[in-house]
């Protein structure tokens, strides 16, 4: 999971909001802009959260997506947004080679896309209304954009699957215009991903993977399915992906990484 660290000094103003939607907490750290515009954007980027929740939520009934899964309505039928999103699953699927899942225990479930997808939109919405800094942290998972002031980075704090309270790692975005952390393991909600072949919940020697590339849309992605994989083969696969590096975390407490994660850390 990852939290934010080091308040910078003599920041911008920030603007600050938590949200609860999709089962978890979404934090904002907003800096510069003009302040109407960035107010209104902000709630704007509230509301498309609490619209994804509606469109993509498999514990409701009427949302769309458990429509979809039940054959009462096409990709068609429903908003663009729930297209986009399953093209961006499936190509996660293919870039995993079928270790990122669309599906849950058989039946169609983006779950494990839509939080950072829609993290990263809010963000993005935000940004583009003049802020200079956005920070948006969806349950433990950061899309950051910009920067907090003139010559300061946002950093965010890691945490230690094995130590409550402690941090793994801290990950500096400097020299970074964006940047996301997501981490995925069994710290705080237990056995819940699920290996795609099986169908059951993933049985490996990992604890969490965290994973650090541009986009939080697919930084989510990427650690759910190096999870699913297993720190050797996870590692090797991630290793291999352009623009992203990753800490994982065994449960013997054996630390792996990626060899330009370095260049991240601070």
């Amino acid at each position: 999971m990852g939290e934010a660290v080091a308040e910078p000094v003599n920041a911008p103003a920030a603007v600050r909001h938590t949200e609860e939607v999709m089962g978890t907490v979404f934090s904002f750290d907003v800096r510069g802009g003009e302040p109407e515009s960035v107010g209104a954007a902000l709630r704007e980027a509230v509301a498309g959260l609490h619209r994804a929740d509606r469109r993509f939520s498999t514990y409701r009934e009427d949302s769309q997506v458990s429509r979809l899964a039940r054959g009462e309505l096409t990709v068609e039928d429903c908003d663009p947004e729930v297209a986009e999103v399953l093209e961006l699953g499936a190509e996660a699927e293919r870039v995993s080679e079928g270790w990122f899942s669309l599906r849950y225990r058989g039946r169609l479930d983006p779950t494990g896309i839509v939080k950072g997808w829609a993290a990263e939109r809010a963000a993005r919405r935000i940004a583009a209304a003049g802020a200079s800094g956005v920070s948006v942290n969806g349950g433990g998972d950061v899309q950051l954009l910009g920067s907090p002031e003139a010559h300061r980075a946002w950093r965010v704090g890691v945490s230690d699957p094995l130590r409550t309270g402690g941090l793994a790692a801290v990950i500096s975005a400097a020299g970074a215009q964006e940047l996301a952390v997501a981490t995925s393991g069994t710290a705080e909600r237990g056995a819940h991903i699920v290996d795609p072949r099986t169908g059951r919940s993933a049985v490996t020697d990992l604890v969490s993977v965290t994973v650090v590339a541009p986009r939080l849309t697919w930084a989510d992605c990427w650690a759910t399915a190096a999870f699913a994989m297993g720190s050797r083969e996870g590692l090797a696969w991630l290793q291999a992906l352009p623009e992203v590096e990753a800490l994982l975390i065994t449960a013997g407490d054996e630390v792996r990484c990626t060899d330009g994660l370095g260049g991240w850390l601070g």
